[in-house]
């Protein structure tokens, strides 16, 4: 399906999407922040299995498991945050720009 301008039908039309780029921006910094969080809640658990590798053990089982977590955490906070801001671009907010008579208008529901 082509987008064509509800004011001159041109077909050259730019969509901006910038709810969607916000929205996984901040998705990705709070997933992260939240996947540490829990990953460094988590690594005291790790420490107690690490100990049986000795303090190098406790080191790197937590450390490990707080930059796995923040990585796991802001991938999946990035999805849901550019989901998110998709469905603000494409119902709410007038996203796309006619090329030919700069008209904004966002698509149907």
């Amino acid at each position: 399906m082509s987008l064509q301008c509800p004011l001159c039908n041109s077909s050259k039309i730019a969509s901006l999407q910038t709810a969607m780029k916000i929205g996984a921006a901040v998705g990705t910094v709070g997933g992260a922040a939240r996947g540490a969080s829990a990953a460094l809640a988590a690594g005291q658990m790790g420490a107690a299995v690490g100990a049986i590798a000795g303090p190098l053990g406790i080191t790197l089982g937590t450390v490990s498991g707080a930059i796995l977590g923040g990585l796991v955490g802001g991938a999946s906070g990035c999805t849901l945050g550019a989901q998110f801001g998709e469905k603000l671009d494409r119902h709410v907010f007038a996203n796309n720009l006619c090329l030919a008579c700069n008209h904004r208008f966002n698509l149907p529901a």
